[in-house]
């Protein structure tokens, strides 16, 4: 894990006031910058030493093999990978000819800082070469929200104590090495030097590369541009082959001058436009951001990330570290979706090549979630993006004999790319996961253009393939067997009750949503007899029940598998899934991660307040918490059955999760829904908010370390701010008509200029059920 003390804690940025080389792998990940269309790790400038370079456009990935050693019928062929494309942050610096590298002659000073308000990751360095020559390096990165195409770089240098000829090489660099992460020779051959040249050429200051991948044959082209002021007597020249381009500027600087760089920077990159037309738009957008100049691109990055804070900024009042994480956190998640526009928003975002940059059912439940309420045309444009990649999901469905989508379990274009099935294809929750995004959105924005276009596309054809894998059984029930639910550690079982609720809402939704569009329903071929089945269907699922234990169990007869014996697990034994077959983890009682809690928080509506507190109490007992994905779940669900303490830990745990590593591989990328996660366990967890309906619902509660809690949140175009203290709660509409809300099951209305303040519900009085042995959260309570 990372030391607290690595990052210091301040309320609006994350800073690293010195540089340790055994963590930059990590850094990089926290420091990375995206737009959601472009991304790029926060390595150094110099680009040495790091723990892997990375830039990355969002879709633009290489195809690989996928070996089986038994192959069989609807196993995918081929993966996707998202692969380092041109390297355009690369600055190098040379002093009195000494290469600038921290490894070398005496790093005095070294500080950067992830500004959250300004959207920059800022640098300051002093250094003395090994020949004793003192400079002072500043440098400050972005990628444009506004300009998406485009990310900058302010790069100065002084020197200090004495005169100094400076040489900076301003570079673009394709196929670096990178390392290879797979023991497979094939599928590593195919990711090294995965980028083919076509062009490059260079004038003046400019200079671009375009590459094509060498499986995929998708299309890349970078270019830089270049504003330099420096005394009278700089130079500069430029140059390019296939896969590198470079300015060059030189100068003498006498004490007290500085020559100043501002490098431009533009991606594009297609599937079908020719090498000209790509050429022509990444120029485009350096003459736009030319045109715009550094502190043009600077004042749209604080406006941009103004109107998000304004609306959505989460404050916390008794636990600082805590706060500057949820800043954090947010921050992340928005800058993995602002842009991204006809894309998906992967696992990692665009901070690193972690589970190969693809995009998982962590989308829909827990990214998308956050930007409805934040961002909310961010998440319009990733449901857009899953309705683009519909045929390809038709056609997986029938190559399984199923009708409607089967959407992937991971992928990058919209191919399935899981070769393992029990955990990937038998998932098949993930297609009711899209249809509740699809609800959430509607219900949260009131889209009629959605709703009735490419709403109602997604929601119909979810609803068709459960209709097709589903049955009725002998006693009329609906059942739903042989699938896999969000426990990864129990496979391959019947009536998991996540996934038959969520498709029974599915099924619900798509009858009503076609019932109020029956011409566009039509259209699709749907009929009455068909939304009759599709009510039929939802009313007959089946929900097991464990009568003698009176809880719920994961899925059919889940309550009566083996115990699992924690008092002899080990902790290196953790993750399970790394030290015992899957066998042992399919048939026994360990869970790796919330799945009938998650019920409990999405479907909550379909259980009583007693059902849930016996429900959490037997699987948080039982659950390990091996995935990232799980405290921030249990977190909201602990704090709507009153153990407030254990979901402030919990709390602690996701919005942590990367600023102080504690899943030990931050520098694969950072955990993109267990920041999401951060923002839930504040809005849901704490605020108790949830939108089962059309209205939205707040059962707000903070535990003792927190002495106020204000949130606020984007609702059919209107600004609804929460403010949550020791005195009651406070809800405040910011603009827009009347809203009613409810407020611990009351009806209460808040209008413009009309606050509404009410007291909050006492929490029962419960002990908290034991983690197993060795997996409790960390104290937060104790940190605080």
């Amino acid at each position: 894990m990372i030391r607290p003390e690595v990052f210091a804690v301040e309320p609006w940025c994350v800073p690293e006031r010195e540089l340790d080389l055994e963590l930059v792998g990590h850094t990089e990940s926290v420091f990375a910058l995206s737009n959601g269309h472009i991304g790029l790790r926060g390595n150094l400038d110099e680009a040495e030493p790091s723990g892997a370079p990375g830039t990355f456009l969002n879709g633009f990935y290489e195809v690989r093999p996928l070996p089986y050693a038994e192959a069989a019928y609807g196993y995918p062929e081929a993966g996707q990978t998202m692969i380092n494309v041109t390297n355009g942050k690369i600055i190098r610096l040379l002093v009195d000819d000494e290469p600038f590298d921290v490894r070398y002659g005496r790093l005095v000073r070294h500080e950067r800082l992830l500004d959250l308000r300004d959207g920059v990751l800022r640098r300051e360095v002093e250094w003395l070469s090994p020949a004793g020559q003192g400079v002072r390096v500043r440098s400050t990165r972005l990628v444009s929200f506004v300009q998406r195409s485009v990310a900058a770089i302010a790069y100065e240098v002084e020197p200090l104590g004495a005169a100094a000829r400076i040489v900076i090489q301003s570079e673009l660099v394709a196929n670096e090495p990178v390392p290879e992460e797979t023991d497979d020779p094939r599928a590593a051959a195919a990711l090294r030097a995965p980028l083919v040249a076509e062009h490059h050429a260079h004038s003046d200051l400019r200079a671009n590369l375009v590459h094509r991948a060498r499986a995929s044959q998708l299309r890349m082209a970078a270019g830089m541009d270049h504003v330099v002021e420096g005394p009278e007597g700089t130079v500069t020249a430029s140059e390019s082959e296939p896969d590198l381009a470079r300015v060059t500027v030189s100068t003498e600087l006498q004490p007290g001058q500085t020559l100043r760089i501002v490098k431009l920077l533009a991606y594009g990159w297609s599937s079908r436009r020719s090498l000209p037309a790509l050429r022509g738009q990444v120029d485009a957008a350096l003459a736009a951001a030319r045109r715009t100049g550094w502190d043009g691109l600077r004042r749209g990055q604080r406006e941009y990330l103004d109107g998000v804070w304004d609306r959505a900024d989460v404050q916390l009042e008794g636990d600082p570290a805590l706060q500057q994480a949820v800043r954090f956190a947010l921050f992340h998640v928005v800058q993995a979706g602002a842009r991204a526009e006809g894309r998906a928003i992967p696992a990692k975002g665009l901070t690193g090549s972690g589970y190969d940059g693809h995009t998982f059912w962590d989308m829909e439940a827990y990214t998308l979630p956050v930007l409805t309420y934040v961002a909310p045309n961010a998440a319009r444009d990733a449901l857009c993006w899953r309705h683009a990649t519909m045929d390809l999901a038709q056609a997986r469905a029938r190559e399984l004999g199923l009708g409607g989508v089967t959407f992937p379990w991971r992928t990058i274009r919209g191919q399935e790319c899981s070769g393992y099935w029990p955990a990937g294809t038998a998932a098949f929750h993930i297609n009711a996961d899209v249809a509740d995004a699809v609800r959430r959105y509607l219900a949260a924005t009131g889209d009629q253009e959605f709703e009735e276009g490419p709403g109602l596309d997604l929601l119909v054809a979810t609803a068709r393939l459960w209709r097709s894998l589903g049955h009725h059984g002998l006693q009329g029930d609906f059942r739903i067997d042989g699938v896999t639910g969000p426990d990864e550690y129990t496979a391959l079982v019947d009536n998991n009750v996540y996934t038959n609720l969520m498709a029974a809402r599915n099924l619900r939704v798509a009858a009503d949503v076609a019932a109020r569009h029956p011409q566009r329903a039509a259209a699709l071929d749907v009929d009455q007899e068909e939304i009759a089945s599709w009510r039929d269907a939802a009313d007959a699922m089946v929900v097991p029940f464990d009568a003698d234990l009176q809880v719920t169990p994961q899925c059919e007869n889940f309550t009566r598998y083996r115990k699992w014996d924690f008092e002899t697990t080990r902790q290196d034994q953790y993750p399970l899934l790394l030290h015992f077959h899957n066998y042992l983890l399919y048939s026994s009682q360990i869970v790796k991660q919330a799945d009938l809690v998650f019920a409990l928080y999405a479907c909550g509506d379909c259980f009583d307040d007693e059902q849930k507190v016996r429900d959490f109490d037997y699987y948080e007992r039982i659950t390990v918490r091996d995935s990232s994905l799980s405290a921030a779940i249990q977190a909201i669900v602990a704090a709507e059955v009153g153990h407030l303490e254990l979901a402030y830990d919990l709390f602690g745990e996701t919005a942590f999760i990367d600023l102080r590593n504690l899943a030990f591989n931050t520098r694969d990328g950072v955990h993109l829904a267990a920041l999401a996660g951060a923002w839930l366990v504040a809005v849901a967890g704490f605020g108790g908010m949830r939108h089962h309906g059309q209205t939205l619902a707040f059962a707000p509660r903070l535990p003792s370390r927190l002495s106020r809690l204000t949130f606020g949140l984007l609702h059919r175009g209107q600004r609804l701010r929460v403010d949550v203290g020791p005195d009651g709660a406070q809800y405040e509409l910011l603009d827009g008509e009347p809203l009613e809300i409810l407020h611990h099951g009351e009806a209460v209305t808040v209008a413009p200029g009309s606050p509404q303040r009410r007291p909050l519900a006492p929490a029962p009085r419960r002990v908290a059920p034991e983690a197993p042995p060795g997996r409790e959260p960390p104290r937060r309570h104790r940190d605080a």
